[in-house]
């Protein structure tokens, strides 16, 4: 099969990345990533502009992409710049509100980069278990009310409206009975914090508050979204190791050691050889996951779990190999790749970490 990018994908890709490369250079993504909004109304707009966020979804909801390769494409260029505006929020909550029906004119503002959206699932007891959800829905008149907490939002301060889980029957691990809300951010209750690879995330608290039903029956939803979310995360990780390698061979080929490069040293080209190897195998899953997106669920959630624990298992090795290549300046603030290290290294925890996805694996398989 032929994974190259169509010719219209590979443009979208060369516009984000000249874009990106002109106007969001690293010190520019690190004041953004340090402010006090942790992310820029501007740039949000001039990429929704481009068509970046309109590339994430499918012409039924109003978008000219949505299929897995354009969400790998979208998320490779990002990830070379270290973009820390809400794009993976927007992706999975867009995604479920796109999949729910109904909210056309919501998704044409999302689209358009006027209104931003953000998904609050993960709890603080959860643990990736996308069925342990306490917060609960309860009905109030002709509406709904929620009370519960949700944690690690990543930008949820940005976010218009909020896509909230909530239990409306059954007990936390039940895999039913979880509903989709639409609550307003003036409603909730927020605890924002800096994130430790840039941007802000925050807490959301919930105590009956008034809210807007997507969804009695999200279960379904959340997991395809998660499943998106997993993709464009196995993209990213891709982009941010494909700059860790080119980084790194440039400082052997440039650094002296006894009066040549060391990227002469023998032990030094097998590891780079190493790494290499990793991220060719981390691109090969990235790719499977990619497509297995529009395939029948057994099959998609195999292939976003196995390239999850993959860009886990190379992310680490290609991470820690990169600082040790570099020695001590590895670790400083003013050179990029101790940042795009960071980032490499919470993507590998982001909607599931090494563990949880290699026996999440084992039981799909199991269960056939």
């Amino acid at each position: 099969m032929d994974f190259h990018h169509s010719e219209d994908r590979q443009m979208l890709a060369d516009t984000l990345g000249r874009y990106l490369q002109q106007r969001y250079p690293i010190d520019v993504r690190n004041a953004i990533a340090g402010s006090e909004e942790g992310w820029s109304r501007d740039h949000w707009a001039a990429l929704a502009e481009l068509g970046v966020v309109g590339a994430l979804f499918d012409e039924e909801a109003g978008g000219f992409g949505g299929t897995g390769f354009d969400i790998a494409a979208v998320f490779e260029q990002l990830a070379k710049a270290l973009v820390v505006e809400p794009f993976l929020g927007t992706l999975m909550a867009g995604r479920v509100l796109a999949k729910a029906g109904g909210h056309a004119a919501l998704l044409g503002e999302v689209i358009a980069g006027t209104t931003l959206i953000a998904l609050a699932h993960e709890e603080p007891q959860s643990r990736y278990d996308l069925a342990d959800v306490e917060t609960r829905a309860a009905r109030s008149g002709d509406g709904w009310t929620l009370t519960g907490r949700k944690a690690v939002v990543p930008q949820i301060e940005a976010a218009d409206r909020i896509l909230v889980s909530a239990r409306v029957s059954g007990e936390p691990g039940d895999e039913a009975g979880i509903g989709l809300f639409l609550v307003d951010k003036a409603d909730a209750g927020l605890r924002g914090y800096p994130m430790i690879d840039g941007g802000r995330g925050g807490e959301l608290a919930l105590s009956s508050t008034p809210t807007t039903l997507v969804s009695e029956d999200g279960v379904a939803l959340i997991e395809d979204a998660t499943a998106a979310g997993i993709a464009a995360l196995t993209w990213e990780a891709v982009g941010v190791m494909d700059v860790l390698k080119a980084s790194t061979l440039d400082y052997l080929r440039t650094r002296k050691q006894f009066g040549v490069p060391i990227g002469k040293f023998q032990a030094l080209q097998h590891r780079m050889a190493t790494v290499a190897l990793e991220i060719e195998q981390a691109r090969s899953a990235a790719i499977n996951a990619a497509d297995a997106l529009g395939k029948d669920r057994r099959t998609r959630e195999r292939a976003v779990s196995a390239a999850k624990y993959t860009i886990g298992k190379a992310g680490t090795l290609v991470a820690e190999e990169s600082i040790q290549m570099h020695g001590g300046i590895g670790m400083t603030w003013e050179l990029p790749l101790s940042h795009f290290a960071k980032r490499l290294t919470m993507i590998g925890h982001q909607l599931g970490d090494e563990d949880h996805h290699i026996g999440r694996f084992i039981a799909l398989g199991l269960a056939a």
